[in-house]
């Protein structure tokens, strides 16, 4: 139960981080990309958000705030290109 609680500040954000690897994901489909290396890459970068929010959640929970809304922003530009890359305009 404490991991739980020591996450309270960041819950928006690991809930729309997955919507952002979705997004990704179908960027990688939509180009085109060999799939098998878009996984090795996904795994990746998953092991890696994991370490650094095992390690890294006690120094970020002052800054939490902050890093939601820069996660937010990220997150709305990358679906707002991966929609108008769906549409041919980019």
């Amino acid at each position: 139960m404490k991991l739980i609680n020591d996450c309270n500040g960041f819950w928006g954000l690991l809930v729309f981080g997955n919507i952002e690897n979705l997004i990704l994901a179908s960027q990688g489909a939509i180009a085109h990309v060999n799939l098998i290396i878009l996984l090795i890459l996904s795994l990746i970068c998953v092991v890696l958000w994991l370490l650094a929010g095992k390690f890294g959640t006690q120094i970020a929970i002052k800054y939490a705030d902050e890093i939601e809304i820069i996660g937010g922003l990220a997150i709305v530009i990358l679906g707002l290109q991966s929609m108008l890359g769906a549409l041919g305009i980019l």
